[in-house]
C-alpha cells in the first residue's frame, strides 16, 4: 500500500528527501504522515498531512522538515534540510483512509543516519 524510499548515509548539515508512493489513488487517504523510530527509543511523529493540505510538525524539526504531497504522482515527501545526528533513524510513512474509517497503513521504512 505504502513503499518508502530515500534514506541513506549524511553529514550533519547536509539534505535529505524521502518519498512514499501510494499503491491507490492519495486521494484515498484522509491523512499522510512519516514516523520516525530511533535505536532504543519509541516511533515518533515527525509530520503529517491532511488530505485538505494542512501540516503539523514535531517541535524537532520544525523549519528543518517540509511535508508534501503529489497527487498526480500519488507520492508524499519529506524534504529534510540541515540534518542533525538526532534525526537519525528509521523513517515510516502511515496513512489513514478515507474508507474505512481508521484504516492505517504503514510502508516499510527506511533509514536514515546522520554522521556528526
Amino acid at each position: 500500500q505504502l513503499q518508502a524510499s530515500g534514506g541513506g548515509l549524511v553529514q550533519a548539515g547536509r539534505s535529505l528527501t524521502l518519498s512514499c508512493f501510494t499503491t491507490e489513488s492519495i486521494g484515498s487517504y484522509k491523512g499522510l504522515a512519516w514516523y520516525r523510530q530511533a535505536p532504543g527509543k519509541q516511533r515518533e511523529l515527525v509530520a503529517q498531512i491532511s488530505i485538505g493540505g494542512r501540516t503539523n510538525y514535531a517541535d524537532s524539526v520544525k523549519d528543518r522538515f517540509t511535508i508534501s504531497r503529489e497527487d498526480a504522482r500519488n507520492t508524499m515527501t519529506l524534504q529534510m534540510v540541515s540534518l542533525k545526528p538526532e534525526d537519525t533513524g528509521v523513517y515510516y510513512c502511515n496513512g489513514e483512509k478515507v474508507f474505512p474509517p481508521g484504516r492505517e497503513y504503514w510502508g516499510q521504512g527506511t533509514l536514515v543516519t546522520v554522521s556528526s
